[in-house]
């Protein structure tokens, strides 16, 4: 006899919009079909949820997986391993791989090496130049597009939108949301004697406050005027916290797990370019400032910015050493530690890595536990405590900044769309990630 449903989740605390409540969710053809008392019901699977909270699942809107071009460090399979390990339902992966991702050309070449090897659901955002600006509204349309990304300072990769004049043209070019990279070039340049030397600390020296400040007011007065959604990316400073409290209604902003776990300079004198990324790690005044700009409401989403590189690489002497460290595995035992310590709520939790990315982004059926969303849930054990160890890392680069810190709180399992997918610190099954709809 046809069972009721394909899969049944039970006894655990769902986490919705209305609250925490003990519940059962059924799942059918991939979608959630009803939430309630379904002990009676039949299905295909059930999976025992009983001490565990049922999120929404997790969406890291901020990922680089390397690929093409620099598997060695990180690749589709590996990258989207980690994540589903550390309880992502699905990423959103940056443009700046060899070739990058700046035409219709290279993004349906991304999707199709990320079918059949994904554990995640993904999408990929389209890099902005001053050559495809015109073109940019159609590009952000293609399937498993998730938008349009802009660097305004010059990070990993050659894509560059330094300018006012060819960033103007960029926003209004098109009307989906935009992601920035918000760093002054022109002060990079200006300033990249304070880099030599040889010591790693001068990092956040060399991309200062005034950098990041500068590029982020720029942003902000060009949003203003053209009234494009924009997003502006991995905010580190108190000034621009100041700056974004009062940003127009259709911005929005993101912070990190690393700006808020690590400060200055205890992160370089522990870890040396291992905690080397742009922008940089700062001092507590500035990790300070971003936790009340999240308790504030002016921080709208928490995304890893996974960067991966080899060890190897990490040991080459600054500034040759390059920026970016992995993340994805680690956002969420790093953000549920935050949680036990009280630095904020689960809902806010919720909220910041996976409602508000699929709102803002315009994810369909996604970012929330209700009838007719997919069935992306992520099961945590809010009571667990664990060790972030080398052998539980799946990114190839092989190594973490958080590596050796005790946490509470850690990822059960993951399921996506309807389908289990790590259990257990576990992969299970084979990679059936999609592109996501938006």
């Amino acid at each position: 006899m046809a069972q009721a449903f394909n899969l049944i989740v039970s006894g655990g605390t769902v986490v919705t919009a209305a609250g925490h409540d003990h519940a059962d969710i059924a799942v059918r053809n991939g979608q959630i079909v009803e939430i309630g008392d379904l002990s009676h019901a039949e299905a295909a699977q059930k999976i025992d949820a009983h001490g565990l909270h049922v999120l929404p699942g997790v969406i890291d809107s901020q990922v680089h997986f390397r690929e093409p071009g620099n598997e060695h460090k990180e690749d589709l399979a590996t990258g989207t391993a980690a994540a589903a390990l550390g309880g992502v339902t699905a990423v959103f992966e940056m443009p700046n791989t060899k070739p990058s991702t700046t035409n219709s050309s290279a993004l349906a070449d991304k999707i199709d090496r990320a079918t059949g090897r994904a554990w995640t659901d993904f999408a990929f955002f389209v890099g902005a130049t001053a050559e495809n600006a015109d073109t940019l509204g159609a590009l952000e349309t293609d399937p498993g597009c998730c938008g349009v990304k802009i660097f305004m300072g010059s990070s990993t990769g050659d894509l560059l939108v330094p300018d006012d004049e060819t960033l103007e043209r960029v926003l209004r070019n098109g009307t989906r949301r935009v992601a920035v990279h918000a760093e002054d070039e022109d002060r990079l340049i200006a300033r990249h004697g304070v880099a030599e030397g040889g010591d790693v600390a001068q990092h956040q020296h060399w991309r200062d406050v005034e950098t990041a400040r500068l590029a982020t007011e720029r942003l902000i007065a060009l949003v203003r005027e053209t009234r494009r959604p924009a997003h502006v990316l991995h905010i580190t400073t108190a000034e621009e916290i100041a700056l974004l409290a009062d940003r127009p209604s259709w911005m929005s902003v993101e912070c990190t797990p690393q700006h808020l776990s690590l400060a200055a300079p205890d992160c370089y004198d522990r870890l040396g370019a291992f905690a080397q990324m742009n922008p940089p790690i700062r001092d507590s005044r500035h990790r300070d400032a971003l936790w009340q700009g999240i308790g504030d409401g002016v921080v709208d989403i928490i995304g890893s910015d996974h960067a991966p590189h080899t060890a190897e690489e990490k040991a080459l002497p600054y500034p040759q050493s390059p920026s970016g460290m992995p993340g994805v595995q680690t956002l969420l035992p790093k953000m549920l530690d935050h949680v036990n310590a009280g630095r904020l709520s689960l809902d806010r939790l919720v909220e910041l890595i996976s409602t508000a990315p699929a709102r803002l982004y315009g994810a369909r059926r996604k970012g929330g536990i209700k009838p007719g969303n997919d069935a992306d849930l992520t099961l945590v054990d809010l009571k667990a405590r664990r060790t972030i160890t080398g052998d539980w890392l799946a990114s190839k680069c092989g190594w973490s900044p958080f590596e050796g810190d005790q946490v509470t709180g850690w990822p059960i399992a993951t399921i996506i769309r309807g389908n289990l997918v790590m259990q257990d610190d576990e992969l299970i099954g084979t990679p059936s990630g999609a592109a996501v709809e938006f």
